[in-house]
């Protein structure tokens, strides 16, 4: 590359109506999404509208890291048995539930009862940061990264 000059990338542009299923919402809602700015699109020479990719919200449902747990989804673990199984002290495990970042589903006796998929994605996302202190999740449940990209923060 010639000094000086700094590599570009392009936007990916899907169509209105890809969006808007990634989305969940409306075509129409798609399309104030875009008018109010919240996400970037434009109009092609033929009058069709497109969405920038990049500025769609990422979902942890749509990750790669939570969908390799799909064949846990539903199944029920309990909070010192997911300590055990996953090897995260319990103390962390109730922080996360109690964060929203993993799904509650109900109650046995006195036991909490957990959606396993989303214990096996917090703890995966927690071996993978390793060390105490460190922010983990943004509220939506992604993974947190740091401005700057690195992921010791």
């Amino acid at each position: 590359m010639t000094k000086g000059l700094k590599k570009m990338t392009l936007d990916r542009f899907i169509t209105l109506s890809e969006a808007a299923h990634r989305l969940r919402v409306s075509v129409t809602e798609t399309r104030s999404m875009i008018k109010s700015g919240k996400i970037k699109g434009g109009i092609l020479p033929d009058g069709a509208m497109v969405v920038s990719e990049d500025t769609l919200p990422i979902r942890k449902e749509d990750l790669p890291e939570y969908k390799k747990y799909a064949h846990l989804s539903g199944k029920t673990i309990w909070i010192s048995e997911a300590s055990r199984k996953y090897n995260v002290l319990q103390p962390t495990i109730s922080n996360w539930a109690s964060a929203g970042f993993i799904k509650k589903i109900g109650v046995e006796r006195n036991k909490i009862l957990l959606d396993e998929q989303d214990v096996a994605y917090c703890a995966e996302i927690y071996r993978q940061r390793k060390g105490q202190g460190k922010r983990l999740f943004n509220p939506d449940g992604t993974p947190f990264k740091p401005k700057n990209g690195s992921l010791a923060n």
